[in-house]
């Protein structure tokens, strides 16, 4: 079984930076996709940014060019760097894996809190 935990979420000021980790139990080494959604209060889940496990990126057309998705495969861990946040960016952000024969695991969430 599989589980996914994130780390490095909390407050921060608007235009700050902040790096939330995804550390992956178990064996992965089927899997096709991870990355990043989130949630806003009363706003549906999102996608942030994905990588594939030949290392293809994609992200939000909100977060381009602020927010960089990277993978460690040695650690099976997944990173989400956020810079120039903005109050918007306000939500519970969930590591998501997807595999390659179908099926989802997700993680248990982390609240980021950027502040104006």
């Amino acid at each position: 079984q599989v589980r996914l935990v994130e780390s490095g979420g909390g407050l921060v000021q608007a235009g700050g930076s902040m790096r939330l980790s995804c550390a992956a139990s178990g064996n992965i080494f089927s899997f096709a996709v991870m990355g990043w959604y989130r949630q806003a209060p009363g706003k549906q889940r999102e996608l942030v940014a994905t990588i594939t496990k030949g290392g293809s990126t994609n992200y939000a057309g909100s977060v381009k060019g602020r927010f960089t998705i990277s993978r460690d495969n040695a650690k099976d861990t997944v990173y989400l760097q956020m810079n120039s946040l903005k109050p918007e960016d306000t939500a519970v952000y969930f590591c998501y894996l997807q595999w390659i024969l179908g099926g989802e695991v997700w993680g248990q969430g982390t609240l980021v809190t950027a502040a104006s």
